[in-house]
C-alpha cells in the first residue's frame, strides 16, 4: 500500500466528499475506486465534458441501440452464465 498526495481546490474537495458520502463512500475510497477503474478501462472511465446535454444525448443513443440490438436474457441465471459469474445463491445449489 502507498500514500498519494493530491493538490486540489478546497471547494472541489468538499463537493466531492459530499457527493461520495451520498453514495456511501469516503474520499479515499472514491479515489481508490477511480484509480482502479482507470486501470481496468486503460484510460478515463468516463467522457469529460462541460456539456451535459451532449453527454446525455450520447447515453440516450447508446441505450436506444442496446434496446434495439442488444442481447436479452430471460433469467438472471442466464445473464450470470453469459458473464461468467457463478453464484451458489443463483445456481440453485
Amino acid at each position: 500500500m502507498t500514500t498519494l498526495n493530491v493538490r486540489i481546490e478546497e471547494k472541489t474537495k468538499k463537493a466531492a466528499k459530499k457527493a461520495l458520502e451520498g453514495v456511501g463512500l469516503d474520499l479515499s475510497s472514491g479515489v481508490k475506486l477511480f484509480l482502479n477503474q482507470v486501470v481496468t478501462e486503460q484510460g478515463l472511465p468516463f467522457m469529460p465534458t462541460k456539456n451535459p446535454a451532449a453527454l446525455r444525448a450520447k447515453w440516450d443513443r447508446e441505450v436506444a441501440d442496446a434496446i434495439k440490438n442488444g442481447k436479452k436474457y430471460t433469467s438472471t441465471k442466464e445473464l450470470f452464465k453469459d458473464l461468467g459469474i457463478f453464484s451458489t445463491a443463483h445456481s440453485g445449489n
